[in-house]
């Protein structure tokens, strides 16, 4: 099983603000696999000792690398730590405090140090977290199903959820058609079948409170529109999976529920795209670093695309956005195009992070303004 700790859009607004001598950003590969980790720990010491690297060479106060070396030593000697993981760890870092957050995206190596976090790969996991959870609901049965994008699909124990509609109503079977108030025929099915869906929503929320994954439906007529009715789940994708989930193993359903992710995400992509071509005609979008980061300082992205793999060093004005670019990144500078996605969500706007081959142009970034400037 995948364990996840996705951070929200208010946990990213306040990391962007965050500002202080030392701040690192590490983000590594890792294994849901407890025996074989060892190697994650590995290469998290690795790439702090390039954190340490680049702090030494910018003269950093020794105090205070040492308080930071220590915080990162004591996370790589966790043992409970460790055998939780997802696909990716994020460890943000300074001498004071560390947070991580386990993503279940495949992320990229990334070592940044600076006196604000790197965020952009953590912005990808909010925009696509490419994992989710599979609902498979029929009267005679109720199972929950974690899917992420490489590894077997896993049942998820569910207290308090009803084994089946008859069970959950106090019946032998929803389909019993005597009279009793409004309990009768196929319109006192209906009335039985959403005290079904109420009680499986309710068994759900313990699971599902505080994740931003997705929730995949698997159901037919009438079940799925019923549970529709009455979900409070705010992640509940519109598009379900096709066909009765009881003949469905969960390797099978999360093989369609793979399916399903990607065709939400080619079409949030392709309407972004579309909207960056009508703004283009008005002279309210841009692919140009430069120009994006001026409109991000004053306020005027309503919403981007970032590449999540690209770093670009170098430092973005804080009164104009003006961007000065680095040759080589050091602890003096950053990735300017990931401040830029900063100063965006700061302001209001919405970041995507997404792979380059999926920005107009094949750019770093690529800006729908607010308004032309």
């Amino acid at each position: 099983m995948l364990h996840v700790d996705i951070p929200s859009l208010a946990d990213l607004k306040v990391l962007a603000s965050h500002r202080g001598d030392i701040c690192v950003s590490i983000y590594l590969r890792t294994t849901p696999v407890a025996q074989v980790a060892a190697g994650d720990r590995i290469e998290l010491k690795n790439l702090a000792n390039e954190a340490v690297r680049q702090l030494v060479a910018a003269n950093a106060d020794k105090r205070r690398v040492a308080a930071l070396v220590e915080q990162l030593d004591d996370l790589v000697d966790d043992d409970e730590f460790w055998r939780f993981q997802a696909r990716s760890l994020a460890v943000l870092a300074t001498p004071d405090n560390v947070r991580t957050f386990r993503v279940p995206n495949a992320l990229e190596p990334i070592v940044e140090v600076s006196d604000r976090f790197h965020l952009t790969p953590l912005i990808r996991t909010v925009t696509f977290p490419n994992a989710c959870f599979v609902l498979a609901l029929a009267e005679g049965a109720v199972r929950l199903v974690e899917v992420s994008a490489d590894l077997p699909a896993v049942p998820v124990n569910v207290d308090r959820m009803p084994k089946d509609a008859g069970s959950a109503v106090g019946r032998a079977s929803v389909n019993d058609r005597s009279p009793s108030g409004r309990i009768q025929g196929s319109e006192g099915q209906k009335v039985l079948l959403r005290q079904f869906a109420r009680k499986v929503d309710a068994a759900l929320r313990p699971v599902l409170t505080g994740s931003d994954i997705p929730l995949l439906l698997a159901a037919t007529q009438p079940l799925a529109p019923i549970y529709r009715s009455v979900n409070t789940y705010a992640h509940l994708a519109a598009t379900g999976i096709d066909g009765s989930p009881v003949s469905l193993s969960d390797a099978q359903l999360a093989e369609r529920a793979r399916v399903v992710l990607d065709g939400l995400y080619r079409n949030e992509i392709a309407q972004w795209r579309t909207l960056f071509a009508s703004r283009d005609d008005l002279d309210r979008a841009t692919t140009d670093i430069a120009r994006t980061a001026r409109a991000a300082t004053y306020g005027a992205v309503e919403t981007m695309l970032v590449d999540i793999d690209e770093v670009i060093p170098g430092t973005v004005n804080e009164t104009d956005g003006a961007i000065t670019f680095s040759t080589l990144p050091d602890a003096n500078d950053y990735g300017v195009v990931d401040e830029i996605a900063n100063r965006v969500l700061r302001s209001g706007g919405r970041v995507l992070g997404v792979r380059k081959a999926d920005i107009p142009g094949g750019k770093s970034l690529a800006a729908v303004l607010r308004y032309a400037i």
